[in-house]
């Protein structure tokens, strides 16, 4: 039976609290998914879309990248995949009149989880200059609107494009060939937000900015090293690849500030055994501090160097270089310094090196626990140290594996959406299209919100998202947003950045992975990539949420004719009626995708790019070869009285989606607005549990930012360090303070200290 969206906003600051869980999924996932998905969808369009997703023949899960392996389950879609699912493919509709009741000042005041869970927006909106509400509006004037803003600007530059990690190849690719040939490089998306720190370090060591393994080595891995990621709620079917591994023989080390549920045991509703019992994941827990992961990783490399026989000496005279530098910095890790920036003890170091000593092939995962801090690319830097030293890249089992959040986000990257472009690429794209791409840099994510704020950027276009949900420092980011001219985002669903607008404002709404997709070239499907580097289709098997609703592909198409008219000499109109004919240019501009529709043809599970330092131990850097670097080891300082906070997600949470009140591994129920600090910490800071406070980031150059209102919830973090969920928590991050070299958003690595709030 398909329910109604809430009336009202549910009362969130006033959660229950109970002890965290143990183990993840098994039957209370099952059924949670089951309920969610009934009231979203009803019982008949429940089956029909569950039973597609992931599957050859059906769509891709607009949720997590995780891959697929060529043999698929009935079932191939986690609890939270399930959720994503049904959200999108809800009955639900936020139709014209919907906007004519609703303000934009009333929607401002609605909650993220409120906002998502009215439904599909059925036509395209338009906030004109100075009204109080959305109205509909036509396609063409909404082009229109579009190219009048755009062709007033000063320059290209003051526009900026904006894709999240949901956008197909073939749209992505069709934003980046408008914003080229409009002018700009302006191309800012949401890996600048994650794993941009992956891909500087990774691009500087060995070449290329993706993980080296596939599902296949992790199941044939000795040792799987997880650090700062929390599988069994952001990636739920990696669970499936640990235990497999498991059920081999693989060893796993879990390194993370909190225990998660999902990493202690997980129990598989694919199979009797794994519903009732469960298996258990981690061997070795190293419960370490913020932050100092990079420390870790040095030591273990010092260690591993003193052990006769450990390293590879063989694999490091023949394929790396820098080592000699590296070892000497290497040699100079201390020991008492380690445990105080880990807050790990000796033994527990020294049995994580019996296990690496131990493995022949060792995989190292990671997340945004690992991406998002100050020394985010020396981290990573350091962890494939660790791979090369014992010659594990390149080799069957082992290999780095940076695991992406969202459906596609690697694709969009793979396409060229990216403010800094390689010449390669761009002297492809020109001579493919006869175009001149601009060869200066665009802005990133802060960068872009800089440029608004300043009035540097005066045109916003964001091609799906969550823009001032995602990004720090909101009240700075929201204040920039309104500066703008025109505010216009692609999207499915409403969500916060819908309410923060420019001085005018359009909602496109678009075609979900769900929809089914038909052109005038007959019926269409779009690609991604996955975490792993396979490229596969999807295609939407549902009748389209409304007939007012335009593809992604469709969308750019548009907007291109109208914006740079005659002067284009790009086929626009043949790429919105056959997606084919996209692929087709694709083929002849970026390198692995040749033959791209034969391949697709040939292959109904989806290929595999090519990856040079995984097939054939060759690293396309600088030097020729795989880079040992020697960065000095960072880990932060926190000032006495103070706590060092990571922003993270509830379980009822995908990005800043928000499916539900309740994280039911950490025992929250029915409120977001809690911190999760030690006992011992909170007693020493006069908390009590239950307690409220009001979180207050400090920056350095003295400036604060408050966070009101949230619930202390005694809880079994690293000692020193706390926890809260985003969105809420990002107006606690300054928009200045971002990773070196990448620049992405230090959101695992807050100052705070803890206020007595009003709240009760």
């Amino acid at each position: 039976m398909v329910s109604k969206p809430p009336a009202g906003d549910p009362v969130q600051d006033a959660p229950q609290v109970a002890a965290p869980q143990h183990a993840a999924a098994g039957l209370p996932a099952v059924a949670h998914t089951l309920r969610i998905a009934q009231a979203q969808m009803g019982v008949r369009r429940t089956a029909r879309t569950l039973l597609k997703v992931n599957q050859k023949d059906g769509f891709d899960c607009p949720g997590c990248a995780w891959p697929e392996g060529d043999k698929r389950h009935v079932a191939e879609f986690c609890e939270n995949g399930a959720k994503a699912v049904a959200e999108e493919a809800t009955l639900r509709r936020v139709t014209p009149a919907f906007f004519a009741a609703h303000p934009v000042a009333d929607l401002a005041e609605r909650s993220g989880y409120w906002l998502g869970q009215q439904g599909r927006i059925t036509h395209p909106m338009y906030l004109p200059e100075g009204a109080d509400r959305y109205e509909a509006v036509s396609w063409e004037r909404a082009f229109a609107i579009i190219a009048e803003e755009l062709t007033a600007l000063s320059s290209p530059d003051e526009a900026l494009f904006y894709t999240s990690g949901r956008t197909s190849n073939e749209a992505a690719f069709l934003l980046q060939l408008f914003a080229r040939e409009f002018g700009t490089n302006n191309l800012p998306d949401c890996s600048n937000m994650c794993h941009e720190s992956s891909g500087s370090a990774l691009v500087e060591t060995i070449g290329i900015g993706k993980g080296s393994v596939s599902l296949e080595d992790l199941h044939r891995a000795d040792l799987i090293v997880v650090a700062g990621q929390n599988p069994g709620t952001n990636h739920p079917r990696m669970l499936s690849a640990l235990e497999k591994a498991k059920a081999a023989g693989a060893k796993i080390i879990s390194v993370n500030p909190l225990p998660e549920a999902g990493l202690e045991r997980f129990k598989n509703p694919q199979t009797p055994q794994g519903m009732l019992r469960g298996a258990a994941l981690t061997d070795l827990f190293l419960q370490i501090r913020i932050g100092g992961d990079q420390a870790l990783f040095r030591l273990l490399n010092k260690l591993i160097l003193t052990t006769p026989g450990a390293v590879d000496e063989e694999f490091v005279a023949a394929h790396t270089h820098g080592h000699e530098e590296f070892a000497a910095a290497a040699e100079a890790a201390d020991w008492d310094e380690t445990l105080a920036a880990t807050g790990l003890s000796r033994a527990q170091i020294e049995q994580a090196l019996e296990m690496v000593l131990a493995s022949e092939r060792t995989i190292v995962c990671w997340a945004m626990g690992l991406t998002q801090h100050k020394h985010s690319v020396p981290t990573i830097r350091e962890v494939v140290n660790f791979l090369l030293l014992r010659g594990n890249i390149g080799r069957p089992g082992a290999g780095v594996c940076p695991v992406r959040g969202h459906s596609n986000v690697q694709g969009d990257r793979t396409m060229g959406i990216f403010e800094r472009p390689a010449a390669a690429f761009l002297d492809a794209l020109d001579k493919e299209f006869g175009i001149v791409s601009p060869r200066h840099h665009g802005y990133d994510v802060v960068r872009a919100i800089a440029a608004l704020r300043d009035g540097d950027a005066k045109v916003f276009f964001a091609m799906g998202g969550n823009f001032v949900g995602a990004t720090p420092d909101t009240e700075v980011t929201e204040a920039a947003m309104r500066k703008a001219r025109l505010t216009v985002h692609v999207s499915t669903k409403l969500n916060r950045s819908h309410a923060v607008t420019g001085t005018r404002a359009l909602i496109l709404p678009t075609l979900g992975r769900t929809d089914r997709d038909v052109q005038k070239g007959g019926r269409q499907f779009v690609t991604v990539e996955d975490s792993m580097g396979l490229v596969h289709a999807s295609r939407g098997n549902l009748p389209q949420a409304s007939p007012h609703l335009l593809s992604e592909p469709a969308i750019v198409a548009r907007m291109a004719r109208a914006v740079l008219g005659g002067a284009s000499a790009t086929p626009w109109e043949d790429f919105e009626a056959d997606y084919a004919a996209i692929r087709d240019r694709i083929a002849r501009v970026i390198p692995g995708f040749e033959d791209f529709n034969a391949k697709l043809a040939a292959n109904p599970g989806g290929f595999a790019l090519p990856h040079a330092p995984r097939d054939e131990r060759r690293f396309p850097t600088a030097t020729g070869k795989a880079n040992f670097t020697a960065a000095p080891v960072e880990y932060p300082a926190v000032p006495e009285g103070r706590l060092l906070l990571q922003t993270l997600r509830s379980h009822d949470q995908y990005n800043t989606t928000i499916y539900g009140l309740d994280d039911r591994y950490r025992g929250i129920t029915g409120g977001r607005r809690v911190v999760l600090v030690h006992p011992e910490d909170a007693a020493a800071l006069g908390f009590a549990d239950g307690a409220y406070a009001d979180l207050v980031s400090e920056w350095t150059d003295g400036s604060e930012r408050r966070a009101p209102g949230f619930r202390v919830v005694h809880y079994p973090t690293a000692r020193g360090c706390a926890a809260a969920y985003y969105p809420e928590t990002n107006v606690l991050v300054p928009l200045e303070s971002t990773a070196d070299v990448s620049n992405t958003p230090a959101s695992k690595s807050v100052i705070v200290r803890l206020e007595e709030s009003a709240t009760a």
